[in-house]
Order: C-alpha cells, then sequence, then structure tokens
C-alpha cells in the first residue's frame, strides 16, 4: 500500500500550526510531525542562517498534489521547501492513515 511524508520548512511555529491544523481540519493528513532545525542555504547572493521548524506531514500518495497546493497558498515563503518522500510502515498505521484521510 504504501504512504508519502511531506516535508515541509516553516519560519516559526505559528505558521507552522497554522498549517497542521488547515490540513488535519481538511483531512489531507492524518498527523504531523514538528521538529526545530537549523538551517543554511544560499539565497539572494550570500549564504544564510536560521532557525526554522521542519513538518512531516504523513498522509495518502493520492493526496500529494492538494497538499502541496494548499501550503502554497498558505506559505510565507517565496520558494517553500514542499518535498514527497515515499513511505511504508506497518499495515495498521498505514490503514490508519487511510481512514484518517479519506
Amino acid at each position: 500500500m504504501g504512504f508519502i511524508i511531506i516535508k515541509v520548512t516553516y519560519p516559526n511555529s505559528k505558521e507552522a500550526n497554522k498549517a497542521i491544523s488547515h490540513l488535519l481540519k481538511k483531512k489531507l493528513i492524518s498527523s504531523a510531525n514538528s521538529i526545530p532545525i537549523k538551517s543554511a542555504s544560499f539565497w539572494t547572493g550570500e549564504i544564510t542562517e536560521g532557525n526554522e521548524l521542519m513538518v512531516l506531514f504523513n498522509t495518502r500518495k493520492e493526496n500529494w498534489e492538494k497538499v502541496k497546493s494548499e501550503v502554497k497558498k498558505m506559505h510565507s515563503y517565496k520558494i517553500p521547501c514542499i518535498a514527497k518522500i515515499d513511505a511504508e510502515a506497518n499495515e495498521e498505521y498505514e490503514s490508519w492513515i487511510k481512514r484518517e484521510t479519506e
């Protein structure tokens, strides 16, 4: 069966929590995990460093385009990272993801 994890970085917990709540209410994700991270990137001609939150959204493969679209609409970054990761888990967990996103 399988499912996907969608990785998105956010500048702060307020924005991340707003996205998580929105996607859960729309039943586009079954759950999310937020992890504080240090980021470094080459942006507008210089190296930038800062703190961000990495959010991992768990959902069905069929929800990829919908979740990506919703994240883009809400995100404050000009070019947000919205990365899809194919995943597999125990059957019970995958069934739970499917039930929660129908």
